[in-house]
């Protein structure tokens, strides 16, 4: 049987994550503070219950996000530390470019010369 994987899941890091005490208090702040968006602190959360030894699949299922999340977000935070935890920019809205604008034709048609019938 062949499992196919995504890219990120080669940086899985299934053991907890050595956090300072330093860095466990700056995840806490971060993790209870309403000033946050509620993505960032649930970031903030799954790091911390890796730091205190939680294992993956119980992280995952606290924090409702599947294991792979759980995998992203360690892996962000130990690259990029509280930085990490912050939502990517993806590519921002396009510029709406307003369609070309209909002029009517205001020509005025004059009947046919000549006799009809």
């Amino acid at each position: 049987m062949i499992l196919f994987m995504e890219p990120e899941a080669s940086v899985i890091v299934e053991s907890g994550m050595d956090l300072s005490s330093e860095q466990m208090a700056e995840l806490r702040e971060l993790a209870g503070s309403r000033d946050v968006p509620a993505d960032v602190a649930l970031r903030a959360r799954v790091v911390l219950w890796s730091g205190e030894g939680r294992r993956r699949k119980d992280i995952a299922e606290l924090a409702g996000v599947a294991p792979l999340t759980v995998d992203r977000c360690k892996a962000r935070y130990a690259e990029r530390g509280l930085a990490g935890l912050e939502e990517k920019r993806r590519g921002g809205p396009r510029t709406q470019v307003p369609p070309p604008r209909k002029t009517r034709a205001s020509t005025s048609i004059s009947p046919p010369s000549g006799p009809r019938g």
